[in-house]
């Protein structure tokens, strides 16, 4: 079995790149705070509601696995909705440990490609389900405002800078995306552009070349841009799921809030919050938005849970919302490799 040294290199990179992050987080975090503190009041949080907020994980994860397979039905696949549990796992697992979630959807589309699922249909189904995930986020953050402005406001501070950078970021990514579906003509304007850039900062040395190579990956999506113009009604499908789905999960803070034993703030009025924040954090170049997003809890919801709780609230929150996640997917993940290659190994050797 020969092993890929500049592709091992590249993960032991990223994962001690995604570990010191996490180190300068919480040391930061907790460097003026009784450890000792924290860990009695996560004690004495109720353990019924975090193991709600776990069961908000589940439906989070398994959300994109029903939407998976809605798509592949849609397109004339039958597909095991367990299949596309390990899609989501393996999805979810490479997007929280690589910067702006890059690593996710090239993932899957690798095991797609192992399952013998055709890389066109694969490419559509990712692209739905990408627009529909940052659709929902964007909706859901002008509804919010829209409902709880005062609300929210109050509870933004210094987090309203990131929120601007993050807002504008997901706006321009839709709109390229829906340019990609909607605007052929641009579309090969715009890449034929980026080529050009590139040849002229001596990236690509062959101008055209490089637009070939550009115009060809594009193929797939551009052939799934023409299914989305003329089935519309199944991306707003992809978009009420995709909402349902990132309530799912902002609703753990609820539930870790709740597990305190406090009240006075609403299920609405946290998932609002805790929509800013992923908002704010979505397109930040760090794995998971580490540090960006336990800052960002720790200003907005700073009188919500009050000074003593805040932290530990943060602990929970983001322990079960991201950590936990990132573990189970990450077993997820390996299972479905080492499992995928001990069927490749009794095949060749019953061969």
């Amino acid at each position: 079995m020969q092993i890929d040294v500049k592709k091992c290199s590249k993960v032991v990179l990223d994962a001690a790149f995604l570990i010191g992050l996490i180190v300068l987080t919480f040391y930061f975090l907790f460097k003026d705070r009784s450890i000792s503190e924290i860990i009695d009041a996560i004690h004495n949080s109720d353990g019924r509601w975090l193991l709600l907020a776990i069961v908000f994980v589940g439906v989070f994860i398994c959300g994109e696995s029903v939407i998976m397979k809605y798509l592949f039905k849609v397109l004339g696949t039958r597909i095991k909705l367990l299949r596309c549990i390990k899609y989501s796992f393996v999805g979810f697992f490479f997007s929280s440990v690589t910067p702006s979630a890059t690593g996710g959807q090239p993932m899957q589309l690798v095991y797609m490609k192992k399952d013998k699922y055709r890389f066109s249909e694969s490419c559509l189904v990712l692209l739905i389900i990408t627009i529909g995930y940052k659709a929902a986020l964007v909706l859901m953050s002008g509804v919010f405002f829209v409902l709880q402005g005062n609300f929210i406001f109050e509870h933004l501070n210094s987090v309203i800078y990131i929120l601007i950078y993050g807002l504008i970021v997901n706006i321009a990514f839709i709109s390229f995306l829906l340019v990609l579906i909607f605007h052929d003509a641009l579309t090969e304007k715009m890449i034929c552009g980026v080529a050009a850039i590139l040849s002229f900062l001596h990236i690509a040395r062959d101008k055209e070349k490089m637009q070939t190579k550009m115009l060809s990956r594009m193929q797939p999506y551009r052939e799934g841009a023409a299914y989305l113009r003329t089935h519309q009604g199944v991306f707003f499908h992809v978009l009420w799921m995709s909402v349902v789905q990132r309530t799912a999960l902002f609703l753990v803070t609820w539930c870790v809030y709740r597990s305190f034993g406090l009240h006075g703030i609403s299920a609405i009025q946290i998932v609002a919050l805790q929509t800013i924040i992923s908002l704010s954090v979505d397109m930040l170049p760090l794995p998971g938005g580490v540090g960006a997003s336990e800052k960002s809890f720790e200003i907005m919801f700073g009188t919500i849970f009050g000074e003593i709780l805040v932290i530990p609230g943060m602990v929970l929150s983001r322990g079960i919302s991201y950590y936990f996640l990132v573990l189970v997917t990450g077993l997820g993940t390996a299972v479905a490799h080492f499992s995928g290659r001990v069927k490749k190994i009794k095949k060749n050797k019953y061969r």
